[in-house]
């Protein structure tokens, strides 16, 4: 299993949700479905949302040119 990083490519608003779907093999939509239909439940849905978007790491930047 990958780690869990925001990814640069993909993200929409903060990336949490690609990111857990790269984590977990699906499709960020998919993640980002699961999501806003938790959100109909009661829960700490969309704090959890902005704990995760706080402390997850953002993806390193890769460097394409060689010196």
């Amino acid at each position: 299993m990958s780690g869990l990083v925001r990814p640069r490519e993909g993200r929409m608003l903060g990336g949490v949700c690609a990111a857990l779907a790269r984590r977990f093999g699906i499709s960020a939509n998919t993640m980002r479905v699961i999501f806003v239909v938790s959100c109909l439940l009661p829960g700490p849905q969309f704090l959890v949302y902005l704990a995760l978007w706080v402390l997850l790491p953002g993806e390193k930047e890769t460097s394409t040119t060689a010196w």
